[in-house]
């Protein structure tokens, strides 16, 4: 059945019982007129009692029942408008719903709930093709769950049926179908007596079948046909976006291994130091009740926030300014890149200080933004506890019992020289000590 024909299901049922609504009323009331006036003009003289009693009586009889005819038309109207609005209703909600679904196994979660509740369908399927296969990925139904990772060829049933041709199918009565695959029924123990089933259609293809069964009430009917089939086309989309989402995510999961990699093998010094960061800047996240997406943004800029270091020749450096220039590199590194841009100002802002006195734009207290902030504190953290660290004071509080001592950072005597890479007669090590 092609859209034209669905859109003429449901408003097409509805026209026709109102026009039958319409030509009842306008019956009764040429019939009434028609009586009166040859009642008034031609019979009156003439008519007796017990013939005037007949006529009256015919009369009320006629507008009785054109009155009972035009209550019940219309009441059946206004139900099949009210139904029908309310799957349009939900339908739309639904819709809408679906646009700010990002994860592809709770989206698919959410369409096949919404398409049960929008048919009454007792249970129903979604499956997408993989290959020369249908895959199952969400079941509901008695014994479903023993349908998870089950896959059916392509060439086989009505939802192979359905995806080859890319046009949907009702079917009343399966044992009457020869497209219907018993085999499912089968290992599920679910007896399936009718079917809709509709294509997951993008205009590169069919991505796979919304497949419902044994509606609760009857069989499925066109105007059930006409919304599910309008409604897997919004689902397609939304699973189309939902997988490009994911495969951004892998990408970018997968691009920042591979950064931490880099900085870790440019920087010996800093090796593991990012992840550290990272984890430290989550601890504190979550003691504050930052919201999830909050702390995936803090993670991820924590990751990346030395990332400038990979366009620094470190063995170059001899002021303070060169050093700083690194949070201003990172910021243009990230900022083009669509999945990073969300975190480049919280790298940008990673080393200002709260009396405003950090860099690179010397902000001052809340104006500095709170992930920045947070990373700030767990790379100082990091470079006191950490062995690789120029800053490292772990043995000094361990030998320190005067409470004056504990904390203090030593300066870059020789036993600091020889730990750091930079000379101290080209004042890098005096400046970069300085750094936090």
């Amino acid at each position: 059945m092609s859209k034209t024909e669905h859109k003429k299901g449901v408003i097409e049922g509805i026209k026709y019982q109102i026009k039958i609504l319409n030509w009842i009323v306008l019956i009764i009331v040429y019939a009434l007129l028609f009586l009166i006036i040859r009642f008034l003009y031609v019979f009156l003289d003439y008519v007796n009692t017990p013939s005037l009693v007949a006529i009256l009586s015919i009369v009320a009889g006629l507008v009785v029942v054109g009155i009972y005819i035009a209550n019940t038309a219309s009441k059946n109207a206004i139900k099949t408008i009210d139904e029908y609005h309310n799957k349009l209703n939900t339908f739309l909600d639904t819709t809408r719903d679906l646009r700010e679904i990002v994860y592809g196994d709770v989206l698919l979660e959410n369409i096949m709930d919404s398409s049960l509740k929008i048919t009454k369908a007792d249970a129903g399927s979604i499956l997408l093709t993989e290959g020369d296969k249908l895959a199952f990925k969400v079941v509901r139904g008695r014994e479903g769950s023993k349908l998870a990772g089950f896959s059916i060829p392509k060439s086989q049933g009505v939802a192979g049926w359905v995806a080859n041709n890319g046009s949907a199918i009702r079917i009343d009565n399966t044992k009457n179908d020869n497209r219907f695959n018993p085999e499912v029924d089968r290992i599920t123990g679910y007896n399936t007596n009718s079917i809709l089933c509709v294509p997951l259609r993008l205009h590169s293809g069919t991505i796979g079948v919304l497949e419902l069964i044994n509606k609760k009430n009857g069989t499925f009917t066109s105007d059930d046909e006409e919304l599910i089939s309008y409604f897997a086309d919004q689902a397609a989309i939304a699973i189309s976006r939902a997988k490009f989402y994911e495969d951004q995510k892998n990408y970018e999961i997968h691009l920042t291994d591979i950064l931490l990699d880099a900085m870790d093998n440019h920087i010996h010094e800093k090796s593991g130091h990012s992840k550290r960061v990272a984890k430290y800047s989550l601890l504190m996240a979550r003691a504050i009740n930052m919201s999830e997406e909050e702390q995936r943004k803090l993670y991820r800029a924590s990751l990346l926030h030395d990332i400038g270091f990979l366009k620094i020749r470190l063995k170059d450096i001899s002021t303070k300014e060169e050093y700083k220039t690194h949070p201003n590199i990172a910021y243009n590194m990230l900022k083009p890149i669509t999945f990073y841009s969300d975190i480049a100002p919280f790298v940008l802002h990673h080393h200002e200080r709260y009396d405003g006195n950090g860099y690179p734009s010397g902000l001052k207290g809340e104006t500095i933004p709170l992930e920045s902030r947070i990373i700030f504190i767990a790379e100082a953290f990091d470079a006191m506890v950490s062995k690789d660290s120029y800053k490292y004071v772990g043995r000094l509080i361990e030998q320190t019992t005067s409470p004056s001592m504990r904390g203090r950072i030593p300066s870059c005597d020789r036993r600091a020289q020889k730990q750091c890479r930079y000379p101290v007669r080209s004042g890098a090590c005096r400046n970069i000590s300085k750094k936090h």
